[in-house]
């Protein structure tokens, strides 16, 4: 018996080369299959993964992942099918037929019913001379050479296989239907994913009385006195046409008061940090977020087109607002 991390590694080495050589596979009937899924979207219909077994299961997730990014797809139990399950089906659908060996007698029973009702087959199967690739429209193929199980039958790597193609296919649709991170959002609106790719820096910040400023000739205890009153963690240091000169935290507060004691009577010119990160109000929250992860702050001032300051975004706040 091989050590336990080893065997595992192994597992890992035996599904990677999977991968690679499906990778490899690849070809036109790949993009045959992308073209045809196409049609079907553009002209209102859906697509339709069916499967059972294993392959049943990875093509539920499919299904869900194309749904998710624009794609509208389902799932159909073959057995099912054959008992009035097959009523999903409509002219114009494109069904996915997913069976690594292709004679799958359930699933085979599915495709002559569902080819009457002028339903288009595309069989995914690492069996290109089989039943069912020989029953399809299209067939692509997806063939491995070794399972990670140690007999070569629990389906591992040819699970493993089939659920990168489904993702291919959806990554595919994503870019060719011309799908953005909006779109995103509007499917996953329960998220915090999906708020972050809606919501605005403008639906998130602090404004008016919820937000601190000051002026440059203002000294450090107005500054603290003004971020008391706002019960926020910075004030914003500003011209008088709003533009954004500096912030001063109660951070730097601290740090400032450690070399001197008497910090409370300086200038915020002399203590605020200059040139300090901003977004602009309609950048989306997510752009917020990546800034909040690359520069490690918890204030970002939030600023108008003419780039005059409107608003404070707290980290602190994020949580409450679901977007951490």
């Amino acid at each position: 018996m091989k050590p336990i991390l080893e065997r595992a590694k192994e597992v890992f080495d035996v599904e990677i080369e999977g991968l690679k050589t499906v990778k490899e596979s690849l070809d036109s009937n790949f993009e045959k299959m992308v073209e045809m899924s196409r049609e079907a979207l553009n002209s209102g219909h859906k697509l339709v993964f069916t499967g059972i077994g294993k392959s049943g299961y990875i093509g539920k997730k499919i299904a869900a992942t194309l749904s998710s990014v624009g794609s509208p797809s389902i799932f159909l139990h073959p057995v099912e099918a054959l008992h009035g399950d097959l009523g999903i089906l409509r002219a114009g659908d494109l069904l996915f037929a997913l069976s690594y060996s292709g004679e799958t007698d359930e699933l085979l029973g599915v495709i002559s019913p569902a080819k009457r009702l002028g339903i288009k087959i595309v069989a995914i199967t690492g069996q290109p001379a089989s039943r069912l690739a020989k029953l399809s429209d299209l067939t692509v193929a997806m063939t491995v050479e070794q399972e990670a199980c140690p007999f070569n039958l629990a389906p591992t790597t040819t699970t493993t296989a089939l659920l990168a193609l489904g993702d291919a296919l959806a990554m595919v649709l994503l870019d060719v239907q011309g799908f953005t991170k909006e779109n995103f959002g509007r499917f996953h609106p329960g998220g915090a994913i999906g708020r972050a790719v809606t919501m605005r820096a403008s639906d998130i910040m602090r404004k008016d009385d919820r937000m601190a400023t000051c002026y440059p000739d203002s000294t450090v205890r107005e500054a603290i006195y003004s971020m008391g009153k706002a019960r926020c963690g910075s004030t914003i240091v500003i011209d008088h046409d709003r533009k954004c000169l500096g912030i001063f935290t109660d951070g730097d507060f601290r740090r400032a008061a450690e070399k001197d004691i008497n910090v409370l009577s300086r200038k915020m010119s002399e203590v605020m940090t200059k040139n300090p990160s901003y977004v602009k109000s309609e950048d989306l929250a997510a752009q917020v977020l990546k800034l909040v992860e690359d520069r490690h702050i918890n204030d970002i001032i939030v600023v108008d087109d003419d780039l005059k300051v409107v608003g404070l975004i707290d980290v602190q706040d994020l949580p409450g607002l679901k977007l951490l």
